[in-house]
């Protein structure tokens, strides 16, 4: 789990519903509506649900802009 990130470059290559969760500072449940949405980078692999940091961050600085 992540905790205090400082860096980008230290999130792991694939992220998980609860890191997303801490990164953008929301719900549980805003985090699901994300990964459940067509234009957010996320992967099912069975029951797992994962994130790739880079298309994730792509996805933030898409948002900002």
């Amino acid at each position: 789990m992540i905790s205090s990130v400082k860096d980008f470059a230290e999130l792991p290559v694939m992220l998980r519903v609860d890191d997303v969760e801490r990164i953008l500072g929301v719900s549980r449940a805003t985090a699901f509506n994300l990964v459940k949405s067509k234009d957010f980078p996320s992967i099912r692999c069975g029951r797992r649900i994962i994130i790739p940091r880079d298309k994730f961050l792509a996805w933030v600085e898409e948002q900002t802009s």
